[in-house]
């Protein structure tokens, strides 16, 4: 992504570190000159938003349950792959599986489709 206006530190460079910024994992020097660029250009500062705001809704939503280290490092492997791939210019290709479970109680009263079918 690029706004297209020069810039001190290139779009590609702010993007590529947005969660080390949010996550306070950088140096005082880099913040600050991230920090410039999302007062000048307004689709990085509009990332920014948005990953902030996901990862506020994935804290909300999660709790405070501990992530399994081997989740993290496939999660971090992939977002790297992501990125790589973006600076490549390939396509970007997302998977999602979803697990659906399903439990059933048994009913206190009778089927009252299966009664009306008997005629009671």
């Amino acid at each position: 992504m690029s706004c297209g206006d020069p810039h001190d530190t290139e779009c590609g460079e702010v993007l590529d570190h947005l969660y080390e910024f949010l996550d306070n994992e950088m140096a005082e020097g880099d913040c600050a000159k991230l920090r410039v660029h999302f007062e000048e250009c307004s689709p990085c500062l509009k990332q920014y938003g948005l990953e902030q705001a996901i990862k506020a809704l994935i804290k909300r939503s999660c709790g405070c349950d501990d992530t399994p280290a081997d989740l993290r490092g496939k999660v971090l492997a992939r977002i790297d792959s992501i990125r790589a791939g973006q600076r490549t210019g390939e396509a970007l290709v997302v998977s999602v599986e979803t697990t659906v479970e399903v439990c059933a109680e048994p009913a206190d009263e009778p089927d009252r489709a299966a009664q009306a079918a008997a005629g009671t």
